[in-house]
């Protein structure tokens, strides 16, 4: 027979839920099904459910959300099919840091014996190893405490991912209230080693910074611009940083290392100190062996990520909150250096093309979206033109996937839009990573998500065939697509675009148009 309430009046619902607000994580990401049905029916004031047409989606969503607000998301997953189709964009959500609090529907305990259909076999071991912790928890009693610490781990240095499975019955059984507690991750680094970095730094002749996505995670832009300065020290951002941490249109900053040794290694010689903020020592894509560091140079790593310290290959690492970190060695720092006489770094005008070219099409959005607006990007063989020709310089200002999968960031937008009501978000897609997730511009227009996504249609995998040299590789040829007709036939208002002098106009048209979902094909001239 199933319980009703307790002698306290609560089940496990009504604790969910309390807790849920607690914590003000007061939109869930779903896509229902039946086994999670006791959670969604009857959802209480102040909470709305965001539905996604795949589950995948469900999660990236999440992931901007959490991202862009900087608090926790709540997601709903349908058993063991549901996590599956979610794993790609678990797996984001665990490089992206990213506080997710997985929840997954489990058939009712009564029917487990049985083998019953919709059940998860191993349901904590399916999403491993990319969350932090999973669980099912052992008794319905048990469904809310289970939560309650799962939101703290995933919100802990490093944040990430975590995941609970919850069977069907458990939501009405009568249960006591966890504790509404609150947990504060923030690591003091070690007043000795910042001292010693601090000596460092006043001694070092031509110190460089290299930063990454830990750093604007953690909250220290700021300070890390103010270091920068004291010291005038070049700033690079690490290779493939899925976070903006640095202005770069500054006039300290560098530019973007490469994913490899060789090149790392050419651009950072000649500077006796490299200081790296919130990044690996380093993220490498492919092989090209040089030496790291450079000959005469000194490396200090500094991150909140235990792991990343510890898989560093040379240098000194230091864990510790990296805006407590720098504040405590800008406080240590000696007189300020003497300015540089030149920026580091110029933006070139895009060369002429017959068509659009990528280039071209990045120089416009530059010129014609709004003012320190946020940029979501998943344009891998337009990554260099987005580098090159769109700075972005503000704190929360740029979201990619750390992962290196496909079919973040269109959905990821619609999250960040969600969290960044009355801002408009600027998606920048390929044509191939749109495919991955192209049924989240319906969740864009149910939930009416003010997201301008454009999407770079070069006609198939370009990242790939760049890899191969341009040579001819099977499969990446996916030219007969249009995602302006897959966007109108989900509500979604788009337009395709193919002459550059109309470029300018249809795109200011539609950072105008504001309000709601709406997309620009800009199709790529391949010639």
């Amino acid at each position: 027979m199933t319980r009703s309430g307790s002698a306290h009046g609560t089940t496990v619902r009504e604790a969910v839920f309390q807790l849920l607000r607690h914590h003000g994580m007061t939109t869930i990401f779903g896509n229902p099904g039946s086994t999670e049905l006791p959670l969604f029916s009857d959802l209480p004031e102040g909470f709305r459910y965001v539905t996604g047409l795949q589950e995948s989606i469900v999660v990236a969503m999440a992931d901007g959300h959490a991202l862009a607000s900087g608090g926790p998301a709540f997601v709903n997953l349908h058993s063991a099919a549901g996590v599956g189709h979610a794993m790609g964009s678990i797996y984001s959500a665990f490089r992206n840091r990213a506080p997710v609090v997985i929840t997954a529907g489990q058939q009712s305990r009564p029917l487990l014996r049985a083998d019953p259909f919709l059940y998860s076999e191993a349901p904590t071991e399916l999403p491993q190893p990319y969350v932090k912790w999973a669980i099912e928890p052992a008794r319905a009693e048990d469904v809310p405490a289970a939560i309650a610490r799962a939101i703290h781990m995933a919100c802990l240095p490093p944040a990430g991912p975590v995941f609970v499975s919850i069977p069907l019955d458990d939501w009405g059984q009568p249960c006591d209230l966890p504790a509404l507690r609150e947990v504060t991750g923030r690591a003091q680094p070690d007043a000795a080693t910042l001292a010693e970095i601090a000596a460092q730094l006043n001694g070092a002749a031509d110190p460089v910074f290299v930063v990454g996505a830990g750093l604007d995670a953690d909250g220290a832009w700021d300070a890390a611009v103010e270091l920068a300065e004291h010291h005038q020290a070049a700033v690079w951002v690490a290779p493939l940083s899925s976070r903006c941490s640095f202005p770069e249109s500054h006039p300290l900053f560098a530019g973007f290392l490469p994913a490899n040794e060789a090149d790392i290694s050419r651009l950072l010689t000649g500077h006796d100190l490299i200081v790296t903020l919130g990044a690996p020592v380093f993220t490498y894509h492919y092989e090209m062996p040089g030496q790291i560091p450079p000959e005469g140079a000194t490396l200090v790593q500094i991150v909140s990520d235990p792991k990343q310290a510890a898989s560093a290959v040379c240098g000194t690492s230091l864990v510790g909150d990296l805006e407590l970190s720098l504040r405590a060695l800008q406080a240590g720092a000696a007189t300020p250096r003497p300015k540089r006489p030149a920026p580091l770094r110029e933006i070139q005008a895009p060369g002429p093309a017959k068509g659009i070219s990528s280039a071209m099409a990045l120089d416009a959005l530059r010129r014609l979206r709004p003012a320190d607006g946020i940029v979501v990007e998943e344009a891998p063989s337009s990554r260099d033109d987005v580098h090159d020709h769109l700075p972005i310089d503000r704190a929360g200002g740029f979201f990619a996937t750390a992962s290196g999968g496909l079919g973040y960031a269109l959905p990821a937008a619609v999250g960040v839009a969600m969290a960044n009501p009355g801002e408009t978000v600027l998606a920048i897609l390929g044509d191939g990573s749109s495919m991955y997730s192209v049924q989240g511009l319906w969740s864009a227009v149910e939930h009416d998500a003010d997201v301008l996504f454009v999407v770079l249609n070069n006609g198939g995998y370009a990242a790939l065939k760049g890899f191969a040299g341009n040579k001819e590789v099977v499969g990446c040829d996916i030219g007969h697509l249009s995602l302006a007709a897959l966007a109108e036939g989900q509500g979604c208002p788009a337009q395709q675009v193919t002459d550059p002098a109309k470029l300018d106009g249809v795109l200011s048209k539609a950072f105008a148009a504001g309000g709601g979902p709406r997309l620009v094909e800009v199709m790529i001239d391949r010639g």
